[in-house]
C-alpha cells in the first residue's frame, strides 16, 4: 500500500493566528494528505505573543492533524514601523535553523503560503532546491508593491533592493497560484515562469461564514438601525479616512439611523479611534475589537449591509480581498470602495454595489441607495450573494482546484 502523500507548507502565521492557511491546511488532511507546517511563533495582530507562547517555545506542536514546526520571531509589538520590519527580518533569518528538522523528511510538494513579507518563504525555497521537490507558491501579498503601499518607503535605493529581493523569491520557484488576471499579469514578469505555470483562483473561506447565526444578545444591541459592518483587520491599507467621511456625509445628510460597527483589530485602530472621536462620530461608530473568526457570522447577522474599502493603489487592484469573499457567503448586501476585479465579482453576483477607491461621495450615496431599498430587495441582494457563493466561490470547489494545481507535474 502507497504512504499518504506529504505536503510541507512554509507561511510566517498559522493557527492559533487567524489565517486561511489554517483551513487549506485542513483540507489536505481531510483529502488524507500527512501536512507538516513550518511557522512563526503567534503574535498577530497585536504584537504580543499568544497565551501559552514565549521564547521557550513550544516549537513543535500537532493541531488537527497536522504536524508543526515552529520558528522564533521578533513580534510586531506597537506596529511601529521599526518592530514591523524586525518583525519581517527575523522569521526568514530563523525558519532557515529549522531545516535541520525537516531535511530528512520525505516531501511531494512544498507549499509557500506568501502573506508579508515575500521573505518568509526563503526555508521552503531552500529545502525545495536541496530536496529536488516542486515548490508553488500561493501569492496573497504581491512585492514590493504590499510594501510601498503600507511602509513610505521613498528611498530609491532602497526601493530597488526591495524590487530585486522579492522578484528573486517569485524566481525560484515551480508554479504559482494568484488571486486575479492582474496579478497574474504582474508576476509572470517577475518570475518568467510560463503562463501554465500561474494559475488565477480565488481565496476560499471557510464554511462557518455560509451559515446565519443569531445571537439574541447582539441583536437586542444593535437593533432599531441601519447597521453597517465592516470586518476584518484594521491597517492602512483599508482606507478607513474614506469610511470615516462618507459616515460624516451620510450624518450631514440626515441618516442619524446610520451606525457602523467596526469589528476587529490592527495597527491603524487607535489612530481610527481617535480620528471618529474628533471629528464628532463618536454615536455613529463602535469598535467591537478582536474576536474569533467564528463568532464574526454573528455580526454579519446583524448587517443591513457590509462594506469595505482600499486605498488607492496599483497593487490593491490587482487583489480580490478575502473579506469580500467571506461578505458574500454571508449573504448579506455589499458596499466597497475598491478598484479592480472585486468590482467585477459584487455586479456578477448582483449583491451590491462598488464604487471607486478612496472616493467618499460614492460611497454615501452607494449605501444611501441600499438604505432606501425596501427590506425585500435588500434580502434578495442578500440572497445573490449566497447563491454567487455556492456556484463559484464555495471552499470544497477552490481547494479541490488548488489541491489539483498543486500536484500537477
Amino acid at each position: 500500500m502507497a504512504s499518504p502523500k506529504r505536503i510541507l507548507v512554509v507561511c510566517q502565521h498559522y493557527w492559533p493566528e487567524s489565517f486561511r492557511i489554517t483551513d487549506i491546511c485542513d483540507y489536505f488532511v481531510e483529502c488524507g494528505y500527512e501536512v507538516d507546517v513550518l511557522c512563526g511563533l503567534p503574535n498577530y495582530p497585536k504584537g504580543e505573543l499568544f497565551p501559552g507562547y514565549s521564547w521557550k517555545g513550544p516549537y513543535s506542536e500537532r493541531h488537527r492533524g497536522v504536524r508543526i514546526f515552529r520558528a522564533p520571531e521578533i513580534p510586531r509589538k506597537g506596529n511601529t514601523g521599526v518592530r514591523i520590519f524586525l518583525n519581517y527580518v527575523s522569521f526568514p533569518i530563523t525558519s532557515i535553523f529549522r531545516l535541520p528538522a525537516l531535511i530528512f523528511n520525505r516531501y511531494d510538494r512544498i507549499f509557500l503560503y506568501q502573506l508579508s513579507p515575500v521573505m518568509m518563504s526563503i526555508a521552503g525555497i531552500v529545502l525545495g532546491r536541496i530536496k529536488r521537490v516542486q515548490t508553488t507558491m500561493y501569492v496573497l501579498d504581491l512585492w514590493p508593491e504590499n510594501l510601498f503601499s503600507v511602509l513610505p518607503v521613498g528611498n530609491p535605493l532602497a526601493r530597488r533592493l526591495a524590487t530585486a529581493v522579492s522578484h528573486w523569491h517569485y524566481r525560484q520557484v515551480d508554479k504559482m497560484v494568484v488571486l486575479s488576471s492582474l496579478m497574474k499579469e504582474r508576476v509572470l514578469e517577475a518570475s518568467k515562469l510560463a503562463p501554465e505555470k500561474v494559475v488565477v483562483l480565488p481565496q476560499a473561506c471557510e464554511k462557518f461564514y455560509e451559515v446565519d447565526i443569531v445571537d439574541e444578545s447582539l441583536a437586542e444591541r444593535f437593533s432599531g438601525r441601519f447597521n453597517v459592518v465592516f470586518t476584518g483587520n484594521i491597517s492602512p491599507a483599508q482606507s478607513f479616512e474614506t469610511m470615516i467621511e462618507a459616515a460624516e456625509l451620510l450624518r450631514d445628510r440626515g441618516h442619524q439611523e446610520v451606525r457602523w460597527i467596526i469589528v476587529g483589530d490592527g495597527m491603524s485602530r487607535r489612530e481610527i479611534e481617535s480620528s471618529v472621536e474628533s471629528r464628532g462620530l463618536s454615536d455613529c461608530f463602535e469598535f467591537i475589537g478582536q474576536v474569533s473568526p467564528e463568532e464574526i457570522p454573528a455580526y454579519t447577522t446583524i448587517a443591513d449591509v457590509l462594506v469595505g474599502c482600499l486605498v488607492k493603489s496599483d497593487l490593491l487592484e490587482a487583489t480580490i480581498p478575502a473579506k469580500v469573499l467571506s461578505y458574500v457567503a454571508a449573504g448579506r448586501p455589499v458596499v466597497l470602495a475598491m478598484d479592480g476585479e472585486v468590482g467585477e465579482l459584487i455586479r456578477d453576483s448582483g449583491c451590491g454595489r462598488v464604487g471607486p477607491a478612496g472616493d467618499a461621495q460614492t460611497l454615501a450615496s452607494n449605501l444611501e441607495s441600499i438604505l432606501s431599498l425596501p427590506e425585500s430587495e435588500r434580502q434578495r441582494m442578500g440572497v445573490n450573494a449566497r447563491n454567487y457563493h455556492f456556484k463559484h466561490l464555495e471552499r470544497n470547489i477552490v481547494l479541490g482546484r488548488l489541491t489539483d494545481f498543486l500536484f500537477k507535474p
